[in-house]
């Protein structure tokens, strides 16, 4: 029979969950759009708090706080777009839910507002993409003032992020970032209104003669009036903490982090500042959560852990999607996930006499009418690539009890980012899908290839403006790979692929098109040149720098572009996209879709009017993955399981 994509889709997402006394506030789609919902601590049918019509953008594509609840001002400032357009806007409603009325009135109308942070006492602080000029705008703001005290902090044509203040806040920490970790790091001053430079060279004042060390500042806490914590990549190519003299900048040094559990090579993700000397630090290790309680002594320059939060046991092998910590009891809420694991809020309580916090799930979320033994966490699958580097994977496989004989026809699924990474998360589009596509007999391959996150600053960097280069030769390398595994039928493979994996998977069906038996796009950019000229302007400005300028670059964009070789396509390509996508726009699909289809190549296509640069709705889910499932079974014929 037929597995049923809705009931696989019947676990309901937990997203972004934060702890606010008895209460926790967190994003779901319980009612089959992304909403913001309340429930009791320990549990309770849990209460819509935006009106039924309101859709909330994934958390993953928000860019800093996607919300935050203020028991103590009696608000929640929610972060609002229409229908995926990313245009975000901050938004007040009563923290037992209503109407939203914009924090800002119309003052940031058809711009994206990015809320960088919010303290419990009001004080915020955002930046601002005017989308039509290239300058980025940096503000701070007072919520319990009544023209809600917004002042502007400086402007950059870069990322400009204000990224610490100081307990008066009469100081700043703010990072230009001009690609991923190449930032330098300011020292805003309200007594002068400007900024001063402490660390790196600006962009504009580079000579080029050699490449600039990417120290990769990230958030920033004053100690004392001198000293300052940074999250860095300045000492490690897999991130860390280090702290710096504001009198002295020269002297930064890195942190000693001391009582890691975790083994492997495990990226720092970040840390957070919980309470007087604790923190929370996160690492990936190879796509998995760990997360540790700690604390800072500064005499010694040393972050201290002393507890596990998860990475192992219950909340073990799987993403914490978000986590949360509550100073008034000194607990913390999470969203977890594994391969084959929907998402659930769990709360981890205060620290017993034994010094160990037990995790308390308040959800029960499951797939209906599916035995739990048909999703599988997938096995490694990593392989070498053309140049000797490691390729970490991970191969899916039907489930032996469906009964599909013989090999596998296989799905070849490539990320999206291409600074991001495909982790065992069930809240993200592509987990369920590779399990649907299992369930309908296909093994599906899932390569973090060069120029994803989790593996360290350099792994990262090899994709700067090497578009469908190495990284390309990474994927043809992979099905190499595949054709050595006997459970494997490397004559029938599919690939496919979301935005940046959207590029990928068009690049691989026009240049090697003797491997593909079919090709699914899902908004990957086609013309770089136009594609580049298409972004918003605040856009513009970093992809010209991370992948090439449209006019200057011009002949290597071309030579880069899917576009250049896709009158070799040879196999039938779906297109998906999403109308109000502002990354890749419904134009750039279009123009692909009727220029292929003017050359004779078979192309279905098929667009969401009420999506953006993700398939968010409940019944846009089912039609998407149903889509994607049928066009694979018709190309690369799976067969029926063994009844």
């Amino acid at each position: 029979m037929r597995p049923r994509v809705d009931y696989l889709l019947s676990a309901t997402l937990f997203l972004s969950p934060q702890l606010a006394g008895d209460r926790i506030y967190f994003i779901s789609d319980l009612s089959g759009r992304l909403s913001l919902w309340a429930m009791d601590a320990n549990g309770s049918v849990p209460e819509r708090l935006l009106p039924a019509d309101i859709g909330l953008l994934t958390p993953e594509l928000v860019s800093g706080e996607a919300f935050v609840a203020l028991s103590q001002l009696g608000k929640i400032v929610v972060m609002l777009d229409n229908n995926g357009d990313e245009n975000l806007q901050p938004c007040v409603i009563p923290i037992g839910g209503g109407d939203p009325e914009p924090l800002f009135g119309d003052r940031f109308a058809g711009q994206q507002v990015m809320l960088v942070r919010l303290d419990p006492d009001g004080r915020g602080r955002i930046i601002v993409d005017p989308r039509k000029r290239p300058d980025v705008e940096a503000y701070e703001f007072d919520l319990t003032r009544p023209d809600a005290g917004l002042h502007l902090l400086g402007t950059s044509k870069y990322v400009y992020l204000p990224v610490g203040r100081d307990a008066a806040g009469d100081r700043y920490l703010i990072v230009d970032e001009y690609l991923p970790r190449d930032t330098t790091l300011w020292l805003w001053e309200r007594s002068t209104g400007e900024r001063r430079l402490l660390r790196g060279t600006p962009i504009d004042a580079r000579s080029g003669d050699e490449p600039e060390r990417r120290e990769g500042f990230g958030n920033g806490w004053f100690i004392d009036d001198d000293l300052v914590l940074l999250e860095s990549f300045a000492f490690d190519d897999l991130g860390g903490l280090a702290w710096l003299s504001l009198a002295e900048p020269d002297r930064l040094a890195p942190v000693e982090i001391t009582g890691l559990r975790h083994h492997g090579r495990g990226e720092f993700s970040g840390a957070h500042h919980l309470t007087g000397s604790r923190y929370s630090l996160t690492y990936n290790v190879d796509g998995v959560s760990f997360g540790y309680g700690a604390h800072f002594d500064p005499a010694a320059r040393r972050m201290i852990v002393d507890e596990l939060l998860f990475g192992a046991g219950e909340l073990g092998n799987g993403v914490v999607e978000h986590v949360h910590y509550d100073d008034t009891t000194d607990r913390y809420v999470v969203s977890y996930s594994s391969a084959a694991t929907p998402s659930q809020l769990a709360v981890l309580g205060a620290v017993d006499d034994d010094g160990v916090r037990t995790a308390a799930f308040v959800t029960r979320n499951r797939v209906i009418g599916l035995d739990a033994a048909m999703l599988g966490s997938g096995e490694d699958a990593s392989f070498t690539s053309h140049d000797g580097l490691r390729i970490s994977a991970r191969l899916y496989l039907p489930a032996a009890q469906l009964g599909y004989p013989g090999p596998r026809p296989i799905v070849y699924y490539i990320h999206g980012g291409p600074q991001g990474q495909e982790r065992p998360d069930f809240t993200w589009f592509s987990m369920p899908l590779i399990q649907y596509l299992t369930l309908r007999g296909f093994a599906v391959f899932v390569p973090n290839v060069r120029g994803s996150t989790g593996y360290g600053q350099e792994y990262m960097a090899q994709v700067d403006r090497d578009w469908g280069g190495k990284d390309r030769l990474d994927h043809v390398a992979g099905v190499e790979h595949l054709r050595q595994d006997p459970r494997l039928d490397a004559s029938r493979i599919g690939v496919m692929g979301r935005s940046y994996g959207g590029f990928m998977t068009l690049t691989l069906a026009g240049r090697h098109p003797e491997l593909w038996s079919a090709a699914i796009d899902m908004f990957g950019p086609y013309d770089l040149p136009v594609w580049v000229k298409r972004l918003p302007e605040a856009w513009q400005t970093y992809f010209q720098l991370f992948l090439g300028h449209p006019d200057r670059d011009r002949d290597e964009l071309i030579a880069r572009s899917p576009r250049t070789y896709l009158d070799r396509l040879a196999c039938p390509m779906m297109v998906i996209q999403g109308a109000n996508d502002p990354r890749v726009t419904k134009a750039d699909s279009d123009e692909l879709v009727d220029e292929l289809r003017g050359k004779g190549k078979k192309i279905d296509y098929l667009v969401f009017e009420d999506e953006g640069h993700d398939i968010t709705k409940a019944a846009n889910k089912v039609r998407c993955y149903e889509a994607i499932a049928d066009f694979m079974v018709a190309h690369l014929h799976p067969g029926q399981p063994k009844q």
